[in-house]
């Protein structure tokens, strides 16, 4: 419990919050963007709502289950589309994280190394 209470937590998890905020105009764009094109998707293939959700997200995240996939050649284009915007969206997240926990750290050694 104290290591999840000190003080590189709580820095890492305030800048990681703040990171999250200011970019998350974008995020959002992204996010709207992939939900966007799988609804089309869906609809390209007559799935319903949901499972069109469900693809995109999956295809977003490249985890590709493949028990849902698109057999038209407009669909699959999209389906790039789609990954290319969800690996954006998640190298955005991997760098606000990798950020704050440089600042988190570089709090932590100003700390433990002043006199």
């Amino acid at each position: 419990m104290d290591l999840l209470l000190s003080g590189i937590t709580m820095t890492f998890l305030r800048e990681f919050v703040f990171g999250l905020w200011l970019t998350l105009p974008l995020l959002l764009a992204l996010a709207v963007t992939i939900i966007a094109l799988g609804q089309l998707v869906g609809k390209t293939e007559a799935w319903l709502p949901f499972d069109s959700l469900y693809w995109a997200f999956i295809t977003a995240t490249t985890v590709g289950y493949g028990d849902i996939r698109p057999t038209k050649r407009s669909s699959k284009l999209l389906s790039i589309v789609i990954g290319f915007a969800g690996l954006i969206f998640s190298g955005i997240l991997v760098a606000v994280a990798v950020h704050a926990a440089t600042l988190a750290l570089a709090a932590h050694d100003a700390i433990t190394k002043a006199p």
